[in-house]
């Protein structure tokens, strides 16, 4: 499920709720492509000593991660499909 969210200034970020295969295959590289430096470094970081075994982990928790963060900077949701997402997974309140 693709969600689609904008901020009050008129910028629009999609986000992909649930598994994250390219955080799977790619690792910290969707961070920065994402412009998400903070958990670009933190993923860096944790494959590194982990042997890449934190990449796993990160798979399953980053979209949601991406999308709460993205809440906390005043983004919301664009449509009533995307909101209704949202509910359902429990990240924003009806």
């Amino acid at each position: 499920m693709i969600i689609r969210l904008i901020a009050d200034d008129g910028q629009m970020r999609s986000a992909k709720v649930g598994f994250s295969w390219t955080v799977f295959f790619f690792g910290f590289l969707v961070p920065i492509c994402r412009g998400d430096a903070k958990w670009a470094v933190i993923m860096f970081a944790a494959s590194v000593l982990t042997l890449c075994l934190a990449q796993i982990v990160f798979s399953f928790t980053y979209n949601g991660t991406y999308i709460r963060e993205l809440l906390s900077k005043g983004y919301r949701p664009e449509d009533e499909y995307s909101k209704a997402v949202l509910v359902a997974k429990g990240y924003i309140a009806a």
